[in-house]
């Protein structure tokens, strides 16, 4: 190499994907969330003022802050449109199926699940299954 050529920059490895101490943070930057996605910051920016499900917290200053279901939401709409070929509408639609199909357990109020259950009397009834059974010498193991 002569004195007029300069160095040549290596090409930038892909870029990292969540490790675990990413996975422990609660929240993660767009710059974060767009080297997890493989996507640039703009095409996030654009994906919020499209699809409604994707609404990261901003700070006061304006920052995004993404979360695990944010980001769980970026990876499926990605899919959506890249992989299965949906258009922008058309992923729009079937994000709103997926809704409807398949509701988010946590919607669900756990008091409210667990006292129409009958889970105590359902335990109640398999403990006294199980000591009748242990009176009469037939012990599962």
């Amino acid at each position: 190499m002569d004195e007029h050529t300069a160095p040549v920059a290596e090409k930038p490895q892909s870029r990292p994907r969540m490790d675990k101490s990413d996975r422990m943070k609660v929240y993660h930057n767009i710059r974060e969330v767009s080297q997890i996605a493989e996507l640039e910051p703009y095409i996030l920016r654009f994906w919020e003022s499209e699809f409604s499900a994707l609404k990261p917290k901003t700070t006061r200053g304006g920052r995004r802050q993404y979360q695990v279901d944010d980001i769980k939401m970026v990876l499926l709409i990605k899919k959506l449109l890249y992989q299965d070929g949906y258009t922008i509408a058309g992923a729009r639609n079937r994000l709103k199926e997926i809704k409807e199909k398949e509701r988010d357990q946590l919607e669900i109020p756990f008091n409210q699940w667990r006292n129409r259950s009958g889970v105590k009397a359902i335990v109640a009834e398999l403990r006294q299954v199980l000591e009748m059974l242990n009176r009469n010498g037939l012990v599962i193991k």
